[in-house]
C-alpha cells in the first residue's frame, strides 16, 4: 500500500483512512470476495493507533460499505456488490465536499458539551432563563388574540412589526428608517450570511475586527472571502487602519460590532466612529454594523450607533432580540436601502419563503408594550451585577495571572491569560471540572486569550465557574 496519512491536514486521521479504503472498495483495489486488511495490520502498516483504525473501520460500517464478521474478520458489505446492485451512497464524499464549510473543531466541541453535559456555562452567548421576560410574553400569547394571518406574509417580514421596529430604533437607538428599508431576519446570523452571499463574490476582500465573533464564522470562508483584519484596543478599531487595507486590498465592505464589542466589550469612541464613517463615505466602501446589545449599557448612557450617525445611506444595521429578550424568538432585522432590502429579501424567500408570522406577532406585541422597557431596565441591572461578580472572582482566583477589561455593557469580558498554556488542554480540563468557556483563539489571530460570558448563569454559579477555571490553569501550567 503506498498510502500515507497526511499528519498536517485538519482532516482526521481515522477519516483519511476511511476515505482511503472507500476509495479502495470502489476502485477494486480491497476486492469483495476477500477480507480487508486487519485493525492490528493496518495500525503496523501506516503507523498509526489501532484505535484510530477502529474509528476508520466504525465510520464504514456506519455507512453501509463493511461487514465485521466474528472469526473470519472484516469483509466488503454484499449490499454492494451483491445481486440487488444496490450501493450506499458515500456520504464522507458528500460531506467533505459541501461548498458550505462546517464550524470549527473546538467550536463544534464547545456546541455538544454545552448541549450533552450539565456544565457551568461561561461559553454560550444567551441569556438564562429566569431573564426571559416569560410573565409577559405568556401574556401576550394567553390574553390576547393572533390577528395576523398564518399563511405566508409580506417577504420582508409582516409589516406591523416593521412599523413598530421603526419606532422601536428611533425611539431607542435614535436611527431615521421606515418599515420598507427594513428586513424581518431569523436573528442577526441570518441577517449576516444574506449580506455576504447577496453583497460579495468570491475573491472579494472584506474587513473585520481582530478579536471578534465574525472571525469564528465560516461564512467568509464558504464564500470565498478574503478577511482582513482590524485589530482594536480599548477605545475600538484604529480607522486609520481602514485606509491601508483599502489601499493595499481594495476591500469591498467593512464589519464591525461598534458597542460592546463582543468578545472584548468595548466601546469604538466617537471619534473613531465619526472617523470610520468620513473613510466609509471617502472611498464607497459599505460598514456592516452588527449592534446585538446598545441597549445594555450599565451607566444609563444612550451610545450613538454608526447607523444613528451615518448622513450617506453607507451603513447596513443589524440587530436582534436574542441578546437582549431571548433567543428562541428568532426576530432580527436589517436595516439598509430599499434596493439592498428588496435583494436581500428576495434571497430570504428563496430560503425559507419568509419569517414566520407567529413569532412576528408575538415580537410585535412585547415591543409596543410597555413591559419591553421595564425589562430591558431589570435585564440591565442583572447584568450588571452578574458582571460585578466574575470581575470580583477573576480578581480573587486568578489574581495577577490574569488581565481584562471591565465592559460597561454587553455579556462578555475578554480575559489575557499571563502563563504559557496549551489551549486545548486547558479547555479539556476544564470541561472535566464542570465549566465551560470560549478559547481566544475562535475570534482572534492571536494566542492566550478566553472569553467568558456572563449572562447564562447566575452569581453564585459564576463564581464557582472561575474557581474551577483557576483550578484548570493550576494543573496545565504546573511545571
Amino acid at each position: 500500500m503506498d498510502w500515507k496519512p497526511d499528519r498536517e491536514s485538519k482532516t482526521p486521521i481515522y477519516k483519511q483512512l476511511a476515505l482511503y479504503i472507500e476509495t479502495g472498495i470502489a476502485d477494486g483495489t480491497f476486492p469483495h470476495d476477500k477480507p480487508l486488511p486487519s485493525e492490528r495490520g493496518l495500525a503496523k502498516e501506516f503507523g498509526i493507533n489501532r484505535s484510530t483504525v477502529v474509528a476508520a473501520y466504525d465510520e464504514l460500517e456506519s455507512n453501509g460499505l463493511i461487514e465485521r464478521n466474528r472469526g473470519s474478520g472484516t469483509t466488503v458489505s454484499k449490499d454492494i456488490w451483491g445481486i440487488s446492485k444496490k450501493r450506499i451512497p458515500s456520504w464522507n464524499r458528500y460531506i467533505e465536499a459541501g461548498s458550505f464549510l462546517p464550524n470549527l473543531p473546538v467550536t463544534q466541541r464547545i456546541h455538544k458539551e454545552m448541549t450533552e453535559q450539565n456544565l457551568i456555562n461561561l461559553a454560550s452567548g444567551e441569556l438564562s432563563q429566569d431573564l426571559f421576560p416569560m410573565k409577559s410574553l405568556r401574556e401576550i400569547t394567553s390574553n390576547r388574540s393572533f390577528i395576523g394571518s398564518l399563511g405566508y406574509d409580506h417577504p420582508q417580514g409582516n409589516v406591523i412589526l416593521r412599523e413598530t421596529l421603526t419606532r422601536h430604533v428611533k425611539n431607542s437607538r435614535n436611527i431615521e428608517t421606515n418599515p420598507t428599508s427594513i428586513l424581518v431576519t431569523s436573528g442577526a446570523q441570518q441577517a449576516l450570511h444574506l449580506v455576504v452571499q447577496c453583497l460579495l463574490q468570491p475573491g472579494d476582500a472584506v474587513a473585520i475586527e481582530n478579536p471578534s465573533y465574525h472571525y469564528n464564522l465560516p461564512v467568509f470562508q464558504s464564500a470565498g472571502i478574503k478577511t482582513f483584519y482590524l485589530k482594536g484596543d480599548r477605545d475600538g478599531i484604529n480607522p486609520n487602519e481602514i485606509t491601508t487595507l483599502y489601499k493595499k486590498h481594495r476591500i469591498r465592505m467593512i464589519f464591525l460590532n461598534p458597542i460592546f464589542q463582543n468578545p472584548t466589550g468595548t466601546v469604538m469612541s466617537e471619534e473613531r466612529r465619526n472617523k470610520v464613517l468620513e473613510i466609509s463615505s471617502e472611498f464607497g466602501i459599505p460598514i456592516v454594523e452588527d449592534d446585538p446589545y446598545s441597549l445594555t449599557s450599565f451607566t444609563g448612557e444612550k451610545i450613538q450607533t454608526l447607523k444613528s450617525l451615518d448622513r450617506t445611506g453607507n451603513v447596513l444595521y443589524i440587530s436582534s432580540l436574542t441578546k437582549i429578550v431571548a433567543s428562541g424568538l428568532r426576530i432580527g432585522w436589517i436595516i439598509g436601502p430599499k434596493a439592498v432590502i428588496e435583494r436581500l429579501s428576495d434571497a430570504k424567500q428563496q430560503v425559507d419563503f419568509g419569517h414566520a408570522s407567529y413569532t412576528q406577532w408575538i415580537a410585535n406585541d412585547f415591543l409596543d408594550s410597555n413591559n419591553f422597557e421595564s425589562h430591558i431596565k431589570h435585564l440591565v441591572i442583572q447584568l450588571e451585577s452578574r458582571r460585578n461578580q466574575i470581575v470580583s472572582s477573576l480578581q480573587t482566583y486568578l489574581k495577577d495571572q490574569v488581565n481584562f477589561y471591565i465592559p460597561k455593557g454587553g455579556i462578555h469580558i475578554w480575559c489575557r491569560i499571563n502563563k504559557d498554556f496549551n489551549e486545548i488542554q486547558l479547555l479539556e480540563e476544564s470541561i472535566k471540572r464542570g465549566v465551560i468557556y470560549v478559547p481566544g483563539s475562535t475570534m482572534g489571530s492571536e494566542k492566550g486569550f478566553v472569553r467568558f460570558t456572563f449572562s447564562r448563569e447566575r452569581e453564585g454559579t459564576i463564581n464557582e465557574g472561575i474557581r474551577r477555571f483557576a483550578d484548570a490553569i493550576k494543573k496545565v501550567t504546573k511545571k
